[in-house]
């Protein structure tokens, strides 16, 4: 009685299978460094022989330099761990819980003495052109990216947005995307290149990432006082 015929796998075909998905997993890998679910290592200024920038202002009178406020102020708000949703709120602040990019920023300045939801709605009733808003609402208008740009330009200190220029991006800084916002940190990556503290989507890993150089076209980088 003959025996059932097998059909043979190909040595080469088995090795072409294991290149692939070896490919496949390097990919995986590359993507998961990418978006920083595997953490970056982070360097300080003082390995590139970088000063931090103190400012000579002290807004909210409480000790502590409008620079160094605001970055710890970021960090403090980042710290409960908000879970990204869009809300409207009649107090114009989450208080739920919940955020969205601006908030960081909102929260970190609010830390060092700054009302941006104050600052903002001030500016829009002198510059409605500028801001090009139907109609002004104080308790959403400061949460929006294309506001706070307008608003820094009015109010910031317009800094370069070239990347190679490691020791004008300080810590406390703050740096606008076409349709993102964070605050600047004083970690950086093994260029020198700092990490931004902020808020992107419900499935971000952590709140300090490596993104300066990936996540898109940097339209604005600001520092509050000097």
């Amino acid at each position: 009685m003959n025996k059932p015929w097998k059909k043979r796998t190909s040595p080469a075909l088995v090795v072409l299978c294991l290149f692939m998905t070896g490919i496949g997993l390097l990919f995986l890998l590359y993507l998961a460094y990418r978006w920083n679910v595997i953490p970056h290592t982070s360097y300080d200024s003082a390995d590139f022989g970088i000063e931090n920038f103190r400012s000579s202002h002290d807004q909210d009178k409480d000790g502590v330099d409008d620079q160094t406020d605001i970055l710890e102020s970021a960090r403090a708000y980042t710290a409960t761990n908000p879970k990204y949703k869009s809300r409207y709120y009649e107090g114009g602040y989450p208080d739920d819980g919940y955020g969205v990019c601006t908030d960081v920023v909102a929260f970190a300045l609010r830390g060092a003495g700054y009302d941006l939801m104050e600052l903002v709605d001030e500016d829009i009733a002198l510059h409605p052109l500028e801001y090009d808003i139907d109609e002004a609402d104080k308790n959403i208008d400061f949460r929006r990216v294309r506001n706070l740009r307008v608003y820094l330009e009015h109010h910031g200190i317009a800094l370069t947005t070239d990347l190679s220029e490691i020791e004008a991006w300080q810590g406390g800084d703050i740096v606008v995307f076409r349709k993102h916002i964070g605050i600047v940190s004083d970690r950086r990556n093994k260029k020198g290149i700092p990490f931004v503290i902020h808020h992107a989507n419900p499935v971000q890993f952590g709140y300090e990432e490596d993104i300066l150089e990936t996540w898109g076209e940097i339209v604005g980088h600001y520092r509050i006082s000097e």
